[in-house]
Formats: structure tokens, C-alpha cells, sequence
């Protein structure tokens, strides 16, 4: 189904894009010759569009060209709209540029120099409009499981996982993980949030049949090699796709940088996470928008401290010890929206558990209060850990503070959610929030990690919003 459905996918990107640069160049006459914008044109010069006919011909040969050649038209998941229009840009530049030399090689006063500025703007205007409609259909689409690749990961490791969380984060990407597999056996049997655990390589034959499989991920160290070139055979073999994501040196994916000298790839080491200028951006983020939120919902957290008081005996404030960045506890304070003696009550409620991992959940809390039930469905009752961000114990986005004896039962892998500062919301409370699996919370803590920016933090804190006033998730 893969190499199939790309290549019509190509096909049909191809023919709309002819149609649309024959529309484009149709409103550049109009434009041109029929409004006359910025500049009149003389009976004398005045040309009939048959007469540029040739030339549509032309150019939108030379424009599927340069694009062919810019990669518009490959397979390239991920890369997003902005990079589809600046390949877009490149090429009807280099395919104007190059018709208008042939043009007025030719015939140097018979055309309009000017009709191919306006045909190269609304080329580029269409054609980028064309890709955002079509990555929203298909985006829709891959999300219905219409037009996906079944992939398989080979390996469990650093990598392999780093592999998952991307994924996991990104299912406009069209890929559906059936399962991975690995020769350790404590991790080839053991499953990763969502993510199967199918066994061990020597399981890779009968998978490849069964499962259907479109593309294999191959995430092994490069000691072994023989292994990989054994797996990258089986899979030419079954006409099954293999890409392969380089260990070097066992160097942490997220720490390599690869930079293009002229064709040549210079790798080079980054820093890891969250540190030195990124650091200071999300620092200063922190505190001016926690400081403005603080100014601005003073009196509503003043109403909801009178609520508590007037609606059950005990503080208005929950103060509870928290592991922060690099494991090192702090108070996080909340609005109290249980019962005093909440804590004391714990032991009898633990065979009521609903989260999966290290997690303590229940959806209807006997402990709870009335006003308690508003404010946990509203997460208002979070309010208070703006305190938390001003104090630098926590971030406005980040991975959610685990309670000590949560952190007691991770594994190695979810130990990476404490290398940087907590967060009042995170990838995952936007992602599902209370129905994920913490495996699943700690893959998209982990993507969030990895591939921080302000953009994404924006991004999270923005569809923050409607999550929380729609209680999604939230009890």
C-alpha cells in the first residue's frame, strides 16, 4: 500500500498543480491586460491570450521540473507546510527566471515582462494554499486510519523510544506502530505505552507476513551491524520499506547535531534539553506570564479561597512534596479540594486505582468536596502553582510533578522526565490528559524534551485553553 499510494499521491499533487499554474498565469493576464494595475498597457503592445499560450505550455513544463527538482513533489513526512512553500518559492523562481530568458531570447518586446511577476506571486499564492488544504485532508484522514504506514520498530532502546515519542506525538505523520521487538528480553516482551512488544528479531520474518508490515525502523547501536544488514536484507526480501536512524558513537540521539558542508555532514555535539539560551527564553517566559496571570486572577483565586472556607473545615491551601528537576523535592501548593484528611485516607482507596504505572487516579473520589468536584473538573484548583513558576520550582510547561513514591517505581527511561523543570500543563495534558497510561505520558514528556521551543510551548499553553474549559480528561 505505501509505495503505491505516495506515488498516486504524486501523481495527483503533479495535476494540480498544471491546473493551477494554467489558473495562475489565467488571472496574470487578467491582471495584466484586462485591469491594467500600476501600469496601463498601450493599444500597441496589447496581446491576445492565445497568443500566450506557448508560453503556459512552457512554463508549467519547466515549473514541474524545477519542482521535481526542488523535491516538491518526494516523500518527505514531517516536513511541514513552511517547507513545502520554501521548495515551492525555489522553484518558481529558478522556473520564472528561466522563462523569462527563453521568452525574450526570443521575442524580446512582444511579451509582458511584467505578467510574469504577477503569474510568479499567484503560483506561489495557489500552489502553498493547494498544500495546506491538501496536509489538513490528508492530516484528517491519516488520524481516521485511511492512507497510514504499519510500521516496525527494531529496538527498545534510547533511540527506539525516541522514535515512539516522535511518533506518538505526531499522528498527522501517518504512521501506526503495530509493535517493536527487541533481543533483550526484558524489554522485546515488555510494552511501551501503546507500543507492543512482538519479542525478539528472530520473530521478524513470520511479523513482516502477518502483520501486514509497510516500513521497519531500524533504532540498533552500530556494534550490531551484521544484525542490521541481516534485517535490511529481510526486508528487500519482502519488498517491506527500511529506514535506518543512526547510533553513532552511542551518542544520545537528542545530542547530535548534523550540519550540510556543501554535501559533506558535519556532526556535531548540541546541548541536551532544556539549558544555556533556551533556558533563559523559557525562564523569562515563565515569570512574565505567571506574574501577569497572578495580577490578573487575584480576585477570582481570592472567590475561590472563600469557597473552600465556607464549604469544609481545613486550609484553603494544599501544600504536598513533589520531585522537581533532577530529583529534587518541593512543595507544590494547590487549592485544596479534598477533605482534611485526605492523605490519612490514601491506604484504603489504593485497591480503587484506575491509572496504569506509578499513578494513583480515581474518577470518583470519595475524598473530594463540593466545591472540590468544581474546581478538580476546572483544574482551577491549580492556580496556586503559579507561585510554584515565580519560585523557579516549576515551569508553566513541562512534564507534571510526580509524587516521591511515584518516582520510586519508574524505570530508567521515565527518569529523563526529571531533567527539566515540571510543568503546570505538558504535551500530554493536551493530548488526552488523565486517559493516557503513563508510559504514553512519558513518551510525549520525552518529545516534548527533546524538541523544545517557544513556538511549542505557545503552542501548549494556547491549547491549554479550551482542554481545561471543557474539563477534558479532568477528575
Amino acid at each position: 500500500m505505501s509505495t503505491r499510494y505516495h506515488r498516486l499521491l504524486s501523481w495527483i499533487t503533479a495535476l494540480v498543480d498544471i491546473l493551477l499554474i494554467n489558473l495562475a498565469f489565467g488571472l496574470a493576464y487578467g491582471i495584466r491586460y484586462e485591469l491594467q494595475w500600476f501600469k496601463a498597457v498601450e493599444d500597441a503592445y496589447y496581446v491576445s491570450y492565445e497568443a500566450y499560450l506557448p508560453v503556459v505550455v512552457l512554463l508549467t513544463i519547466i515549473l514541474l521540473i524545477a519542482f521535481k527538482v526542488e523535491g516538491v513533489y518526494d516523500r518527505r513526512r514531517g516536513q511541514g507546510w513552511l517547507g513545502e512553500v520554501y521548495a515551492i518559492l525555489n522553484g518558481t523562481t529558478t522556473g520564472i527566471m528561466v522563462m523569462v530568458f527563453i521568452t525574450f531570447f526570443l521575442q524580446p518586446l512582444y511579451y509582458s515582462r511584467l505578467i510574469f511577476v504577477y503569474a510568479a506571486v499567484l503560483i506561489i499564492v495557489l500552489l502553498s494554499l493547494a498544500r495546506l488544504v491538501r496536509g489538513m485532508v490528508i492530516n484528517r484522514l491519516r488520524r481516521l486510519g485511511l492512507g497510514v504506514d504499519r510500521v516496525l520498530i527494531v529496538g527498545a532502546g534510547e533511540v527506539g523510544r525516541s522514535i515512539m515519542a516522535n511518533l506518538m506525538a505526531q499522528p498527522g505523520l501517518g504512521y501506526e506502530v503495530v509493535g517493536f521487538v527487541d533481543d533483550n528480553p526484558d524489554k522485546g516482551h515488555r510494552d511501551v505505552g501503546p507500543f507492543k512488544g512482538l519479542g525478539s528479531t528472530d520473530q521478524l520474518p513470520n511479523l513482516l507476513k502477518e502483520l501486514a508490515i509497510d516500513e521497519v525502523i531500524i533504532t540498533l547501536p552500530w556494534m550490531y551491524h551484521r544484525k542490521i544488514m541481516s534485517i535490511l536484507s529481510l526486508c528487500e526480501q519482502h519488498n517491506v520499506r527500511a529506514r535506518l536512524v543512526p547510533d553513532l558513537f552511542q551518542m544520545r540521539l537528542s545530542k547530535v547535531e548534523i550540519e550540510n558542508l556543501n554535501g559533506i555532514p558535519i556532526l556535531s555535539m548540541r546541548d541536551q534539553g532544556i539549558s544555556g539560551w533556551k533556558y533563559v527564553v523559557k525562564r523569562a517566559m515563565d515569570i512574565l506570564v505567571a506574574g501577569v496571570a497572578l495580577l490578573l486572577l487575584s480576585p477570582l483565586m481570592a472567590l475561590i479561597a472563600l469557597a473552600i472556607k465556607l464549604d469544609s473545615p481545613g486550609p484553603v491551601l494544599f501544600a504536598q512534596t513533589r520531585v522537581g528537576k533532577d530529583g529534587r523535592p518541593f512543595t507544590m501548593l494547590k487549592f485544596r479540594s479534598m477533605v482534611a484528611d485526605a492523605e490519612s485516607r490514601l491506604a484504603e482507596l489504593e485497591d480503587r486505582n484506575e491509572a496504569v504505572g506509578p499513578l494513583f487516579k480515581i474518577r470518583d473520589d470519595p475524598r473530594r468536596t463540593r466545591v472540590g468536584r468544581f474546581l478538580r473538573r476546572t483544574s482551577l484548583d491549580e492556580l496556586p502553582q503559579l507561585i510554584n513558576v515565580l519560585r523557579g520550582d516549576m515551569s508553566l510547561v513541562g512534564p507534571r510533578p510526580p509524587l516521591p513514591r511515584e518516582v520510586e517505581q519508574y524505570q530508567p527511561w521515565h527518569r529523563r522526565r526529571l531533567s527539566v523543570r515540571p510543568g503546570m500543563t505538558g504535551l500530554p495534558q493536551v493530548s488526552g490528559r488523565s486517559n493516557l497510561t503513563f508510559d504514553e505520558m512519558a513518551l510525549l514528556d520525552l518529545y516534548y524534551i527533546q524538541n523544545w521551543s517557544p513556538t511549542l510551548d505557545l503552542m501548549i499553553l494556547l491549547r491549554t485553553i479550551p482542554h481545561v474549559l471543557l474539563g477534558e480528561g479532568a477528575y
